[in-house]
């Protein structure tokens, strides 16, 4: 069970891919912490991969996939495993069948966690800080007991930069332009499944447990 998680930022897709991971007990595989651990390890991609991140650039969609691939053909993978994060953009997806279909491998479900852009702005312009402790609130789910102030360490609670509405406009805009094509992408494959994404996050969770069985 090889799956892809789809959805604008906010949407609660990391939270999903998480739930899928201990339900299916399957991996969870975010880019993002394959990169650290292949730095960390001193690995030859990752060393590859930083000469490009310490310049501020971004890998290249040929090095993200050798890298990707590499963690798949683990032991733990051997029953599947959920990305999350990768594909963001047509190119990258191409790359990514390509390599999986030369290992006579391929992706059996893009799920796309749907919620529409002001459901986002909201819920993300809900979120507080800790800048402390790193205690997350929001301001309608999750509360604080006295506003503005963290249950935990007494400190000030702030809405931290990435998600003001403006930031959290721009990457949907990004989202929009670079990421959106992916669902008409693996729409055409036949692999693409849709849940609403603004119902409770273990609404969604019982949907995507529908789909996959």
């Amino acid at each position: 069970m090889k799956i892809i998680m789809l959805g604008a930022p906010g949407a609660g897709k990391g939270t999903q891919a998480k739930m899928i991971a201990d339900k299916y007990n399957v991996p969870h595989i975010s880019t993002g912490d394959i990169f650290r651990a292949n730095i960390k390890n001193g690995t030859e991609l990752g060393m590859e991969a930083k000469k490009y991140m310490d310049q501020g650039l971004l890998v290249p969609d040929e090095l993200t996939v050798k890298i990707l691939l590499d963690r798949v053909a683990q032991d733990d993978c051997k029953n599947g495993y959920v990305l999350d994060g990768f594909p963001r953009t047509i190119p990258q997806a191409q790359v990514l069948d390509k390599a999986l279909s030369e290992i006579n491998d391929k992706i059996d479900y893009a799920i796309n966690v749907d919620v529409p852009d002001e459901n986002i702005i909201k819920r993300m312009g809900g979120r507080r800080a800790c800048l402390s402790c790193g205690a997350t609130y929001h301001i309608e789910h999750i509360p604080p007991k006295k506003e503005g102030i963290c249950d935990t360490c007494g400190k000030e609670l702030v809405l931290r930069d990435d998600d003001k509405p403006e930031t959290v406009g721009n990457r949907l805009d990004v989202y929009h332009k670079q990421t959106q094509p992916l669902i008409e992408f693996y729409s055409a494959k036949g692999i693409l499944k849709t849940v609403d994404g603004t119902v409770d996050m273990k609404d969604v969770f019982s949907a995507i447990e529908s789909i996959l069985g």
